[in-house]
């Protein structure tokens, strides 16, 4: 995370709200006694205990324990390092160790932090199931999310490129929108993916500059550059010399969600932080910006792969 103030122009503040492929590693002391704890702010939620006899088995697994009544498969790593070190990613645990550090003090530091890993290895699981559930499967009449409603995408010859029809008489409960693509039946999915995003992306666009330009002037700052990104962990990124970088795929989202991201990079031009003064900012224009941050940290997009 960037320092306070405006030292240099490279100097780059981000908004980490995508779900990262990993947690931070934690770190636990390798001289007896209690390792350190996962960060203190992570919220309490159920652990794998309420499932007996779960297993978490990482590809890479050189060892196994059983942690409160589930079998644990973790790769396990030496190195240069004066600590013990835990990361569960989507493909499970992963622990690094120094060299001269016992295997068992190794598996007491992982009995001591059992409950944090087997809630973050649930929840990696879990989300795993939504991220395959959310799968995109390219064809006619296929569904995907866009500014908060469910647009279907139909292929039509008659059309040039993608066009979005809203259809205001639609029944409660049946999606409005339909975008046509100027494409056969006989397109490959890899045609289809290709016309829809483009057609997403020119849309971000399109958006992401009148709402930098609303909120700018409301915020008294100017933007120098404002650039798509498709970036896997970050929904966005501001930095000093006032180039701004927001994600494509936010699109998917309802209006509220992308005025908060828009405004929480905007407000990096006046605070390059993240201290009570930036978050006054943000809520100068967003008092109630807490509800569509929390959207961005439960909702599962579309995979586009």
């Amino acid at each position: 995370m960037a320092s306070s103030g405006r030292e240099a122009s490279s100097q780059q503040l981000s908004l980490f709200d995508l779900p990262a492929p990993s947690a931070p590693p934690v770190a636990a002391r390798p001289s007896p006694g209690t390792p350190e704890h996962a960060p203190v702010a992570a919220p309490p939620a159920p652990t794998a205990s309420a499932q007996p006899g779960l297993r978490f088995v990482h590809p890479r697994a050189h060892r196994q324990i059983a942690l409160a009544g589930h079998t644990v498969g973790y790769e396990f790593r030496r190195g240069r390092r004066r600590s013990i070190g835990f990361v569960v990613g989507t493909d499970g645990l992963s622990v690094s160790a120094p060299r001269w550090v016992a295997v068992a003090e190794v598996e007491q530091a992982l009995q001591a932090k059992s409950s944090w890993i087997l809630r973050k290895l649930q929840e990696q699981q879990e989300r795993a199931q939504r991220l395959q559930a959310a799968k995109v499967v390219w064809r006619d009449g296929t569904s995907l999310p866009f500014l908060g409603e469910t647009v279907i995408v139909l292929l039509d010859t008659r059309v040039t490129g993608a066009q979005l029809n809203a259809d205001g008489q639609s029944l409660p409960g049946v999606p409005r929108l339909t975008l046509h693509v100027g494409l056969p039946q006989t397109a490959t999915q890899e045609q289809i993916r290709e016309a829809v995003q483009s057609w997403l992306q020119r849309q971000a666009r399109r958006v992401f500059e009148e709402r930098c330009a609303h909120f700018a002037a409301r915020l008294g700052v100017r933007i120098s550059r404002l650039s798509l990104s498709s970036a896997a962990t970050r929904w966005g990124s501001a930095s000093a010399d006032g180039s701004v970088r927001l994600n494509w795929r936010l699109i998917h989202f309802a209006m509220p969600v992308i005025d908060y991201v828009v405004t929480h990079e905007l407000a990096h031009l006046r605070e390059m932080n993240h201290s009570p003064a930036f978050w006054d900012v943000v809520r100068s224009v967003l008092p109630d910006y807490e509800t569509s941050r929390g959207a961005l940290r439960t909702e599962v997009l579309p995979a586009f792969d």
